[in-house]
């Protein structure tokens, strides 16, 4: 089957590649290929839910521009297509005198970035949520909600059902031949004039195949959310520490969910093979001696901190350490309401195999055959549609 582009992988920045090409080229023949049974197993319906405001990241990175856009952009979608949103807001405090440079320079960068946040002293916060602690200020983000990832990603397949693009479910990439083809786990063969690499935890082992991702490969990171089913719902809005700007972790914080469900993480812990979600779900003895391998040389050398965090990150596992860190954001909390784990996620973390770095921002390789999204960071969710938007104008036109 030949199409003039074949994208791998139908989560949610494959789905809006295919989509904004659909839009741009109407005629043209477009095939999603997605391993799974559906859509929303992986990545897109394991997030947090959470539409970022674009605040976090400094003007001369991809994430800023695509965070502040697409936040804008998933609001009008949601509101369009009649799915669920929480406009919820959020809230990021300090605890101490320390953090204080760090919160305001969140706020220059919003305010670079053309995102709406502001400085609150304790009083306003107060007004927006009385249980919420700080010292003495705290930003305030308006634009911040969340949302069903899940149903938002169906809802971008059911629209490009309607548009002409073909979906493949159950057809997993498996290997690439000559003349711009590939081979499907069903033994399948699909050939495009342009063949996209979307494919998320997989993303770089795929790309190596056609000849790129050569000084990349991704560690995955597993995030779990704990839920919180006391009596009282002790947030009404999502509430974030002051994070380490050096690194691409935002803390344990409350998160509001679509339904009002409050929970508290992530997690970020270093996960064995690419879908170590839980036991040994999925194992692969090839992808656990490479990830070890890689994880291990990280924590002997303490790569970019990588011993402490995780170290830090196992100690996440007892409940009640796990919600002793959230309840420093709170004046009160009963923390023996944090009984149930959420659904586990993977993050595709890309890390510089010759610098031993992590990467921060969007990474995109390709030539005129392929194009590899290698590392679609997190948040990518509320950056899709941009981002898309971004590709097809960069490398697909």
């Amino acid at each position: 089957m030949h199409f003039d582009y074949l994208i791998i992988g139908g989560g949610i920045v494959g789905l809006s590649i295919s989509r904004e090409l659909k839009s741009r080229f109407p005629l043209s023949k477009i095939a999603v290929l997605e391993k799974e049974a559906d859509v929303a197993f992986h990545g897109s319906g394991r997030n947090s839910g959470v539409l970022h405001a674009g605040f976090y990241y400094s003007a001369d990175t991809l994430k800023a521009k695509f965070t502040r856009d697409g936040n804008r952009q998933m609001r009008e979608y949601c509101y369009a297509n009649g799915l669920k949103i929480n406009e919820c807001k959020k809230v990021v405090v300090a605890k101490d005198e320390s953090e204080l440079p760090a919160l305001f320079e969140l706020e220059r960068r919003g305010k670079v970035n053309g995102v709406e946040v502001s400085i609150i002293d304790e009083k306003e916060l107060f007004e927006i949520d009385p249980n919420v602690k700080t010292f003495k200020y705290a930003l305030y983000s308006p634009n911040t909600a969340t949302v069903d990832p899940a149903e938002i990603t169906h809802a971008i397949k059911n629209e490009l059902k309607t548009k002409g693009i073909e979906l493949f479910f159950g057809e997993g990439y498996k290997s690439r031949l000559e003349d711009n083809t590939i081979k499907t786990t069903t033994g399948k063969l699909f050939s495009a004039s342009k063949i996209i690499n979307a494919a998320g935890l997989y993303a770089d082992k795929v790309a190596r195949d056609f000849g790129f991702s050569e000084k990349y490969t991704i560690i995955p990171l597993k995030g779990i959310y704990l839920k919180y089913n006391g009596n009282e719902i002790p947030v009404r809005t999502n509430v974030y520490p002051v994070p380490n700007l050096k690194n691409p972790w935002l803390g344990v914080h409350f998160t509001v969910t679509v339904d009002g469900t409050v929970k508290i993480g992530p997690t970020s812990t270093p996960a064995f093979w690419r879908e170590n979600y839980g036991g040994f779900e999925r194992f692969s003895l090839s992808e656990l001696t490479r990830i070890l391998s890689w994880e291990a040389s990280l924590f002997l050398r303490n790569s970019f901190g990588f011993r402490n965090i995780a170290l830090e990150e196992i100690k996440k596992y007892n409940r009640t350490y796990f919600a002793g860190l959230a309840k420093d954001l709170v004046k009160k909390i009963d923390t023996g309401g944090f009984k149930e784990w959420g659904r586990p996620g993977i993050r595709a973390q890309l890390l510089n195999i010759h610098t031993r770095e992590l990467i921060m921002d969007f990474v995109v390789e390709g030539d005129s055959d392929s194009l590899h999204i290698l590392n679609a960071v997190s948040p990518a969710f509320t950056c899709c549609f941009p981002f898309a938007a971004w590709v097809v104008d960069k490398y697909l036109t």
